[in-house]
């Protein structure tokens, strides 16, 4: 039985009960996080959290939590839960208004919800043990504030669902200009010649928290050169390799676009060599 935790008290999923004019309900008026764990150690907690109290900020939802108190919600539905392999999801919406209107109440408490979910073990860095994902290709046509980690998802869920629909892993969108954005739930990443290129974070992506980590590593480690820049659809399929990165996934290694290979169709020794790096210093983040 899972239990979640829901506004002071842990409980059986079954009985975490949420109004129905909770605005997290009506509007997607929310913030969330997932925060990958593994045996009971989490990676990038504090990142995560960072991120969180951002996004609250950006649409003016006032909680006054510390990371501590964060912290102890993660460790006991940990606990709870039976530990192993985790992802946390955490979710603060701004609560339940008397009636349905568009600008923000005052005086209404925000909704805190979170619960435990089985997530697939660490990635290990091994090309003979890794599957490759294949992906599609679509315009984003999302909204323009895609660096905020809104609940409000059903942008991100219809491209997901035509790649999904068509058997494929996951879909890179790209912008009018052709340019990549990121992926439907991932964020997005060529090698040429060597090269890791992402794009640059702005109102088009998210900041993701495995990329924010996986940069870092390889900065310090100096042994793969990074470029944050504009990437074109013409450069993700004449890429020598194609990576999508997520809190769950970590490094994906991408080997299809569109039904085509991506290089020669095989997963890359620069993906090799960045999962390696990544999985020896993630949780030190």
């Amino acid at each position: 039985m899972s239990i979640v935790y829901l506004d002071g008290a842990y409980m059986p999923m079954e009985e975490a009960k949420i109004s129905p004019m909770d605005r997290g309900f009506l509007f997607g008026d929310g913030i969330y996080e997932v925060v990958p764990s593994y045996d009971g150690k989490m990676v990038g907690f504090g990142p995560h959290i960072d991120r969180m109290i951002e996004g609250m900020g950006f649409i003016d939802i006032k909680l006054d939590w510390s990371h501590d108190q964060w912290k102890d919600v993660c460790d006991q539905l940990i606990e709870k839960n039976g530990g192993g392999n985790l992802g946390i999801y955490l979710h603060v919406s701004r609560g339940a208004d008397s009636k349905r209107f568009h600008a923000y109440p005052d005086n209404v408490a925000p909704t805190v919800f979170a619960f435990a979910f089985e997530i697939p073990p660490a990635t290990v860095a091994d090309k003979t043990k890794i599957k490759g994902y294949k992906v599609n290709t679509q315009q984003d046509l999302r909204w323009d504030r895609c660096n905020i980690k809104s609940t409000a998802l059903l942008g991100n869920v219809m491209h997901f669902q035509v790649g999904h629909a068509a058997g494929m892993n996951e879909t890179l969108l790209f912008n009018a200009n052709d340019e990549l954005t990121e992926a439907s739930a991932c964020n997005a990443y060529i090698v040429k010649d060597g090269v890791v290129a992402t794009p640059p974070l702005d109102h088009q992506c998210l900041p993701g928290i495995t990329r924010k980590i996986l940069l870092s590593i390889l900065a310090k480690d100096g042994s793969i050169k990074v470029e944050e820049r504009i990437v074109t659809k013409e450069e993700v399929l004449n890429a020598d390799e194609v990576w999508i990165t997520s809190s769950s996934k970590e490094i994906a290694p991408v080997i299809e676009v569109d039904g085509k290979p991506v290089g020669n169709g095989e997963v890359g020794d620069v993906w090799l060599a960045a999962q390696t790096l990544y999985s020896a210093q993630k949780y030190d983040y």
